[in-house]
């Protein structure tokens, strides 16, 4: 009876120790088949790592590290930044400034190059102003395209959109250029008195971007311009390749809300409360360099009360030619509209 009882028990601890085994081989083989399935898809990885690789540097296999090959990527990928920037700086230095993304859309041959683009900043309910530009100096229709062609001097009547977009407003000037085809409206610009600083800055910047021209004019829409006369003194300048044209002056800045000509930094100016030298708001002119430094920085730079006085701020830390040209001081040829500007010889624009 003992004896049997023995081989029962020795039976029953026989038949535990391979159901233990069979679990513990079983447990066994899974880890086995899930270690090996990490191994292969990191080897997976890896090969498609090192194949990426090969494919950009063009070099044969290579025996090299997970974590090598994602250094070198990005190492490769940030070379290739740092040489486009050095190609784009390189350019600047030839020409003074280069503008990123430029798309210039006229040809870039210098010799075909235009000479300038003049735009008239204009505003909603000028259309009597506009008229006359276009009768007294601006042309239409196919005069206009044949002083560009001939000339090189690209004139356009530059405004924004209304606060309403998409009011009468807007479908005036939208129905007026359907007739005359003469302006550069400014999309993302809204029209309002306040807003005039930025729309100068703003018509730098888009023009320069179209238009890859020697020269930018910015002109009010109450001055007429000898069309003539600011060729043949642009002509002899195009030596200068950062020039600020116009006429030069300073003045006071004023602190008392009230007044016209109200600065609200007028704390900027010191205790003298003086304007830096700038050009006269009426007319000026700035060369290709000096537009494409607004263009690329135009979300940098700050304007002040009024566009002129904007305008000169922009150019205070650069190095560039000021050129005070009595012929750009439209107030002094103001007694007699455009015949004013006939008769005094060699003036380039007369206020109205």
């Amino acid at each position: 009876m003992q004896s049997r009882g023995s081989s029962n028990k020795l039976s029953s601890m026989i038949a535990r120790t391979r159901i233990s085994s069979l679990l513990l081989s079983m447990f066994a083989t899974f880890a086995s088949i899930y270690v090996a399935g990490r191994l292969w898809q990191d080897a997976q990885t890896r090969v498609r790592l090192i194949k990426e690789l090969d494919r950009i540097t063009g070099y044969g296999k290579s025996a090299i590290s997970v974590d090598d090959t994602l250094k070198i990527i990005a190492c490769r990928e940030q070379r290739k930044k740092l040489l486009e920037l050095e190609m784009q700086l390189a350019a600047a230095g030839q020409e003074g400034f280069k503008s990123k993304g430029s798309t210039d859309t006229d040809d870039k041959d210098p010799k075909k190059r235009p000479l300038v683009v003049i735009g008239i900043l204009t505003r909603f309910g000028r259309k009597n102003n506009r008229d006359a530009i276009r009768k007294a100096w601006m042309g239409t229709g196919a005069a206009l395209k044949k002083r560009e062609n001939e000339k090189g001097i690209i004139t356009r009547f530059v405004i924004g959109r209304s606060a309403n977009r998409g009011d009468s407003l807007d479908q005036d000037i939208d129905s007026e250029n359907k007739q005359t085809n003469d302006f550069f409206i400014l999309d993302h610009h809204v029209e309002a008195p306040k807003e005039f600083p930025n729309k100068a800055k703003l018509f730098f910047a888009y023009a320069v971007d179209k238009w890859d021209a020697e020269y930018y004019a910015k002109v009010n829409d109450d001055v007429y311009v000898n069309i003539d006369s600011l060729g043949a003194t642009l002509a002899t300048h195009l030596d200068k390749p950062r020039v600020y044209i116009g006429c030069m002056k300073s003045g006071d800045v004023f602190s008392e809300p009230g007044h016209k000509w109200y600065e609200p930094d007028w704390w900027k100016f010191g205790d003298k409360k003086l304007y830096f030298r700038h050009a006269s708001g009426e007319m000026y002119v700035i060369s290709r360099a000096l537009a494409k430094f607004i263009s690329i920085n135009r979300s940098i730079l700050r304007t002040y009360a009024h566009d002129d006085v904007s305008a000169g701020s922009w150019f205070l830390g650069l190095d560039v030619k000021y050129l005070n040209e009595g012929k750009f001081c439209c107030s002094s040829w103001s007694s007699g509209a455009i015949e004013c500007v006939l008769c005094f010889a060699g003036a380039i624009c007369a206020g109205v």
